[in-house]
């Protein structure tokens, strides 16, 4: 692990794995056989491991959703694809590069692919918004998933976001209008749309772009109306009860699951999807082409029934 990116909670297993490659180079160096004590302290990494993620708190899924080495929607898109063309612009303003997308083919499947892009470094942070779509990006997805419509193929969206831009600018463009016109559209798509939450879900901004007839979190993400943070300063004038806003928004993919939000969870790798990109990449493609394949199974008009039924039912309940 990367001293500079560990979170408080990883702290302890990346000390045993400190040691443990210590005791590896010993070995090696000295030709010495400590097999059955390193041995030992694998399995008791993998222990720590599991007990310690499968016991975070809410505040610590949210901390881990916002890791600086998780892959990134292009990471997916490059990585689950076999070619990939990205295209440019909503042909009205601009170009907006916090929201990217384009035709890509997962074993010789073509999909429409579109998704919230942040940087990792200041410079791609500053080009990318952090993440934080304009009008002009989710009136973008909108027009490439209405290409994917004329052609006929799925679209797969990837949710990262700490929200839409809330800048004057974002306002004076429409930045309510694009969204609202976003969450009608997508209800209306004759092709089959899959939405998964790979980082951050906040609010307005991911659901610009979450309206499908299956919506899956990434096991450590979140999906909220509001951060813990922005919470803890409205509730208490102060970011310092985060921890305890983010208890009561009930945001991580267990809790969305539970209240019917999402459609399904999928499994990350232990410790996170940024310990092993890989094979984080090998589960998320294997999940799409699933999800599509049971999707296409259905008419256009079933489709979309389904998809209305669904978000239709969100919040009813009966006393």
């Amino acid at each position: 692990m990367d001293q500079n990116t560990l979170l408080d909670f990883e702290k302890p297993i990346a000390e045993l794995e400190a040691k443990l490659e210590d005791m590896r180079d010993l070995a090696s160096k000295n030709n010495v056989d400590v097999s059955t004590a390193i041995e030992e302290l694998e399995h008791k990494i993998v222990e720590l491991k599991k007990s310690t993620f499968e016991n975070l708190t809410r505040w610590q899924r949210v901390q881990l959703s916002r890791h600086a080495d998780r892959p990134y929607t292009l990471d997916y898109i490059y990585q689950i694809t076999d070619d990939f063309v990205e295209l440019h612009g909503d042909r009205a303003f601009g170009d907006d590069k916090a929201m990217v997308g384009g035709f890509g083919t997962i074993d010789g499947k073509t999909f429409m692919l579109i998704g919230q892009q942040k940087g990792r470094n200041t410079k791609q942070r500053q080009m990318r918004n952090f993440g934080m779509a304009n009008p002009e990006g989710y009136r973008k997805a909108l027009r490439l998933m209405k290409l994917a419509e004329k052609f006929k193929k799925p679209v797969v969206t990837f949710i990262d976001t700490p929200g839409a831009f809330p800048g004057l600018e974002a306002e004076e463009r429409g930045q309510a209008e694009a969204i609202a016109k976003n969450l009608k559209e997508m209800f209306k798509l004759t092709v089959p749309v899959i939405c998964i939450v790979i980082g951050e879900g906040a609010s307005g901004g991911a659901l610009g772009i979450a309206i499908g007839d299956s919506v899956m979190m990434l096991e450590n993400t979140w999906y909220s109306v509001i951060s813990p943070e922005s919470c803890s300063s409205i509730l208490w004038r102060s970011w310092d009860y985060k921890e305890q806003a983010a208890e009561a928004l009930k945001l991580t993919a267990k809790d969305m699951e539970s209240f019917g939000l999402i459609d399904k969870i999928i499994p990350e790798p232990l410790g996170g999807a940024h310990t092993n990109p890989q094979e984080m990449f090998k589960i998320m493609k294997e999940t799409i082409l699933s999800e599509t394949a049971e999707l296409e199974k259905l008419d256009t008009i079933t489709l979309k029934n389904n998809r209305i039924e669904k978000f239709s039912q969100m919040g009813v309940f009966e006393e």
